[in-house]
């Protein structure tokens, strides 16, 4: 399919209702309202054609955005485009979703997570801590660096709870993933989970709860899935 014939199909997949959900999450026009799981079915006309997932991306649709993220070869992609689609990411979905995932599996996961984690941009800031997060979750624990990660721990233990709004989630879910992918540092994760204790997000006009790091690192424990990596974070 064509680029022009992609967004036409988008066009055509979109409804009202899709639409009003995202843009109680904080979406921004233009797009169409089109359901992850029917992006999803897109894919296969995107993933062998690299340039036309970077031109969708391109688009400033958050749709045909999304759908680029699902499709691109994250090792084919260059760190000048990755920091582009960064920039580009006018809110959360595509900041901690696409572009984070699509970072986590590129061969410049950890050098670009630390560098957005210190902008001053918000939605920057989320790329970096979600990508670092998403890292996590599918590298060896040996090609891991443990005071790396330690360090940030500790900077999500001391200053969480005055970060912006989307930082303050995407930090509390990187305890989360330290105490759920990285057994030697599950313990440290978990103590750093119990002194944050519940963070405050605005979410908006939706039903979205954050997830209690200490909760939810627990039920992996009960899950026996403590150290267990997923094959991909892009999803």
């Amino acid at each position: 399919m064509t680029y022009q014939e992609i967004m036409q199909k988008l066009e055509e997949l979109g409804s009202d209702q899709t639409k009003r959900i995202f843009m109680n999450h904080g979406a921004k026009e233009p797009f169409f309202g089109v359901k992850v799981g029917d992006l999803k079915k897109l894919v296969k006309y995107v993933k062998k054609d690299h340039e036309l997932a970077l031109k969708l991306y391109d688009s400033g649709n958050h749709d045909a955005m999304y759908l680029a993220g699902l499709s691109v070869n994250p090792k084919l992609i260059s760190k000048e485009t990755l920091e582009d689609w960064a920039e580009k990411a006018n809110w959360y979905m595509l900041a901690e979703y696409t572009v984070a995932g699509v970072a986590a599996e590129s061969d410049y996961a950890r050098e670009l997570a630390k560098k957005w984690m210190d902008s001053d941009e918000e939605m920057m800031a989320v790329c970096g801590w979600s990508t670092y997060s998403n890292y996590l979750s599918i590298t060896p624990d040996e090609e891991l660096d443990l005071n790396e990660i330690r360090v940030l721990l500790n900077r999500a233990k001391n200053s969480v709870h005055n970060e912006r709004n989307r930082v303050r989630y995407v930090m509390n879910g990187f305890v989360i993933s330290v105490g759920s992918y990285v057994p030697a540092l599950h313990e440290e994760a978990l103590g750093v989970a119990e002194s944050i204790g519940k963070v405050h997000v605005d979410v908006g006009n939706t039903a979205c709860k954050v997830p209690l790091a200490t909760t939810y690192i627990k039920k992996i424990v009960d899950k026996d899935r403590v150290g267990l990596k997923r094959k991909t974070c892009i999803c």
